[in-house]
């Protein structure tokens, strides 16, 4: 039987598939291979973490990387199929859903942009100190705001993003609740001699 209320990180996942679909910006993500998941944040409010995208491999695609001497690997995380992910895409709610609809989509667009052109496990990396937002977070999310409207006025139907409009409240009361995939956190473990 099914939960009552809305599949969040179902319906996230529905629409991280048109975005990659429609978007040659992201043609190169295969959602196959992305878990989504969603995290309760202790406090509401409009600053803190609203998403996330965690690498599971280092720079390059690498399984294992080595600091202060030793050799390291992150815990492999697989879907409900036995298939292994190479990134989890999380959301923080309520937080997450407090946005407004655009800001929501710029912040998806915002986190699949991170994902390596490679599409190997790593992030995308800029020049510079900041390789994760390139010289300016500022100038970053402008950018990705850019590509939500892009995805907007590129006929993305809006029964598929539908679903992120109202504050988390709003839309709880809407569906009769919110729930989702939870996915633990990888941790990062001493490699050892049959790491893959």
């Amino acid at each position: 039987m099914p939960l009552a209320g809305l599949d969040f990180t179902g319906h996230v996942e529905r629409l991280c598939r048109d975005i990659c679909a429609r978007m040659s910006e992201f043609s190169h993500v295969d959602m196959d291979l992305v878990g989504v998941r969603y995290c309760q944040t202790r406090r509401a409010g409009r600053f803190g973490m609203h998403a996330s995208l965690t690498p599971l491999r280092f720079a390059g695609g690498a399984l294992e990387t080595t600091r202060r001497g030793r050799r390291w690997t992150i815990e492999r995380v697989c879907d409900p199929s036995g298939r292994e992910l190479l990134y989890l895409l999380s959301f923080y709610l309520p937080r997450f859903l407090d946005q407004p609809l655009d800001e929501k989509l710029a912040t998806i667009c915002h986190e699949l942009w991170h994902i390596s052109p490679a599409f190997d496990g790593d992030l995308r990396r800029h020049e510079g100190r900041c390789y994760a937002h390139g010289s300016s977070e500022r100038k970053y999310h402008a950018a990705m705001q850019q590509l939500a409207r892009d995805y907007v006025q590129a006929g993305a139907p809006r029964e598929r993003y539908e679903f992120l409009t109202g504050t988390f409240r709003e839309i709880q009361a809407r569906h009769g609740g919110v729930y989702g995939m939870k996915i633990r956190s990888p941790r990062l473990i001493p490699a050892t001699g049959g790491s893959r």
